[in-house]
């Protein structure tokens, strides 16, 4: 019941300050339980932004960090969010992302790891990878970039064509070189969609 007020409140607050663009609608699965969302991170934004899209049950990793203000904590947990440590091999938010899957949510996730501070695609990191080779998920590769300051500012969100489950299931997770490959595979999808991203500000 909360969360579907919670998220029906920041749906109301994101169509008020944004407008939204969507491109690659009909590369959105119509059943999106157990899908992994790999998009570029440019804004704390995008994590709910994904989601009130989508219109789904999501999960997401958050640094842990934020969780240790524990009203905020308990909130964005409430909407899906667990924490992550960064910088090192958090084993454990591996198994809670695939845990979310198998729940049937929809899973976001940021392959380069942190916020993009110029809006330019860093390299990934194999988190991403080693969650759909273990978890035997589709990925949805995603783009997105806000336009300039404004009141309604433009917000603008790219779906890619799926990546298949069947490109995982036979990969090895001990083999680091497949799994850094389907990083940076998803990666350069990514980089596809934002190659071919509209100026959102004319």
């Amino acid at each position: 019941m909360f969360y579907r007020f919670a998220t029906f409140l920041v749906s109301v607050f994101f169509h008020i300050k944004f407008k939204i663009i969507i491109d690659g609608k009909q590369n959105i699965p119509e059943n999106k339980s157990g899908i992994i969302i790999a998009s570029n991170h440019v804004s704390n934004n995008d994590p709910p932004f994904i989601g009130i899209v989508l219109k789904s049950k999501f999960a997401f990793m958050a640094k842990e960090e934020l969780f240790k203000n524990r009203l905020f904590g308990w909130l964005i947990g409430k909407l899906g969010a667990f924490p992550v440590k960064r910088g090192a091999k958090d084993f454990a938010a591996v198994d809670k992302a695939i845990a979310s899957l198998d729940e049937g949510r929809t899973f976001i996730i940021f392959p380069e790891g942190t916020r993009s501070k110029t809006g330019e695609l860093g390299r990934p990191k194999s988190g991403v990878s080693i969650i759909a080779v273990r978890a035997k998920a589709p990925v949805v590769p995603v783009f997105i970039k806000y336009g300039r300051k404004r009141f309604r500012r433009r917000a603008y969100i790219s779906f890619g064509e799926i990546i298949p489950k069947e490109e995982f299931e036979s990969v090895e997770i001990t083999d680091k070189h497949a799994v850094h490959a389907i990083s940076a595979r998803i990666m350069g999808e990514i980089a596809k969609l934002k190659e071919t991203a509209p100026d959102i500000d004319k």
